[in-house]
């Protein structure tokens, strides 16, 4: 499976800090935000990676993460300047996905938690259709809300940031797809506001029977860092982890060590580079002894 990180919003909502960079190059308490999305890929055991970014950024994310084998992986490029929806991602990205199953992430997406990985990897079995993920939120108004059946279980369709949300549950920024992504994408129409809106994709699987809802529990959380409050409320939530449990949330190094995509040496060779830094230091631990 591979997978395309969404990386080409303006970041209107953060500015003026986005006035010179990208938000995805915004640090999310010790390390930069697009690390988050990206850890969720590799956990998940996806080691061929799209990164969508706008032609202004794209020289300093390839600054940053390179072709990837520092991680393990092998990441692409493409740009994407004007706002055309989280579906033209697959536009976009149509040569590298070659009709292949393929998972997309938001770029401003944040998941952690127990049982994260198994939850991942069962996406990733996924034979046919589309696997989505629905999450419990307060104001559920805000998000594409899953409308249920009248059993409470069986996803009916999606509802894009209802007046009246038939539930409470979100679907999250992370959907896995079959090989026909792609073409469902390409055939759909502009929305009113110009875009192609992934709401459409998922309903059209689900109209057909084949899409999966797995609803995240308690112990998972999922957060986006897109405004000002959400961003310091990420960040917040990574230091009390990281600081509470001694091991740090979307180290990519760590998750290629513990995949056996990457060796201790090369770990070693990041921690010495980045030896001033805490996650620098957190990287020499890993190679200890």
């Amino acid at each position: 499976m591979k997978g395309i990180v969404l990386a080409a919003g303006t970041g209107s909502r953060l500015g003026p800090s986005t006035l010179a960079t990208t938000k995805h190059l915004l640090p999310v308490y010790d390390k930069p935000m697009i690390y988050y999305p990206l850890s969720i890929l590799m956990l998940a055991g996806i080691r061929d990676v799209l990164l969508v970014c706008t032609s202004r950024d794209l020289a300093a994310m390839r600054r940053l993460l390179g072709d990837g084998s520092a991680f393990g992986i092998a990441i692409d490029y493409a740009t994407q300047d004007h706002p055309g929806g989280i579906a033209e991602a697959f536009v976009v990205g149509r040569a590298f996905v070659a009709d292949e199953p393929c998972a997309l992430i938001l770029g401003d997406n944040l998941f952690h938690g127990g049982g994260l990985r198994l939850a991942l990897r069962r996406a990733t079995t996924l034979e046919s259709g589309c696997h989505l993920f629905g999450y419990r939120v307060a104001h559920a108004e805000s998000f594409g809300v899953i409308e249920f059946d009248t059993d409470g279980e069986t996803p009916r369709r999606i509802i894009e940031k209802p007046a009246r949300p038939p539930s409470q549950f979100a679907v999250t920024g992370l959907y896995f797809y079959d090989g026909e992504a792609c073409e469902r994408c390409r055939s759909l129409r502009p929305s009113p506001r110009g875009e192609l809106e992934i709401t459409d994709v998922n309903n059209g699987y689900l109209a057909d029977g084949k899409a999966r809802v797995e609803q995240l529990g308690r112990g998972i959380a999922w957060l986006d860092a897109g405004t000002p409050d959400s961003l310091m409320s990420a960040g917040h939530f990574v230091q009390t982890i990281q600081e509470r449990q001694g091991q740090f949330v979307a180290c990519l190094e760590e998750i290629a060590l513990d995949n056996g995509w990457i060796d201790r040496e090369a770990v070693a060779a990041t921690a010495e580079r980045l030896r001033a830094s805490p996650y620098g230091r957190y990287l020499g631990t890993l190679t200890d002894g």
